[in-house]
């Protein structure tokens, strides 16, 4: 995936988990996926590689703030009580986009024409919810003074991985044996697109929920999302906080 379009889509996700979630942006996202969904082709589409491949592809464009500018857009909030805070506002964006993905879905099931158009939607919000988790927990490792440092590819897998596993990154993930360092060196890409498709399927099983009619889709979207990014959010800052206590990096 390093062609033009596979770029412009990744980066579209990327603004999407910095807090663009209105309907004309996730519908705009949706048109740059199903383009990327066309050119990868049906296998690609049902075995979910295409989906944890754009994710993978997404996370260099994930906007990361340090913490710093977190506590400062965050009343000067610092430590455990800022890490609440910017774990809550993950929340509401991932909520914010199940809503607007449920509503589209909504609209949808009363133009059946255009039925086919709705999984592009939907995975879009599976990247985007995604986007988001992925960004807390390198934000998260940035309140807790433990910045995920390397090569921008190394700190992407390490915030992938950190992701699939609800945990901290560490520091000796880069050097230690087996870690991420002899990992790439393999260039065993495949096995973390592999744990990426696993997951993904997860997700995006659970988000089909919004297309069950009359169910209010909007509002169940919502609320799954929220729900999955708190308690993914939580995990992480025990993990965090377990080891700033114990100072071990």
């Amino acid at each position: 995936m390093d062609t033009d379009s596979d770029e412009e889509l990744g980066r579209a996700v990327g603004e999407l988990a910095g807090g663009r979630t209105d309907k004309s942006t996730l519908a705009q996202v949706a048109r740059l996926a199903r383009d990327s969904m066309r050119a990868a082709g049906a296998r690609s589409l049902a075995t979910g590689q295409w989906l944890a491949e754009t994710a993978l592809e997404t996370v260099p464009h994930i906007p990361v703030r340090d913490a710093g500018t977190l506590s400062a857009q965050h009343g000067g909030l610092t430590g455990e009580r800022l890490a609440e805070e910017v774990v809550r506002s993950a929340s509401r964006t991932t909520a914010s986009l199940g809503a607007v993905a449920g509503a589209l879905a909504g609209a949808h099931e009363l133009v059946p024409p255009t039925w086919a158009a709705i999984p592009a939607e939907l995975l879009v919000e599976t990247l985007a919810v995604v986007a988001v988790e992925m960004k807390l927990v390198a934000e998260l490792q940035e309140i807790y003074g433990m910045p995920v440092e390397g090569t921008p590819t190394e700190r992407s897998v390490a915030i992938v991985r950190a992701w699939a596993e609800s945990r901290g990154v560490t520091a000796r993930a880069l050097v230690q044996p087996g870690g991420l360092a002899q990992v790439l060196g393999r260039g065993s890409r495949r096995e973390l697109v592999h744990m990426l498709q696993r997951r993904l399927a997860l997700r995006a099983m659970r988000n089909m929920s919004a297309l069950v009619p009359l169910m209010a889709g909007a509002v169940a979207g919502a609320e799954l999302n929220r729900r999955a990014t708190r308690s993914l959010g939580e995990k992480v800052v025990q993990d965090l906080s377990s080891r700033h206590r114990r100072g071990v990096a």
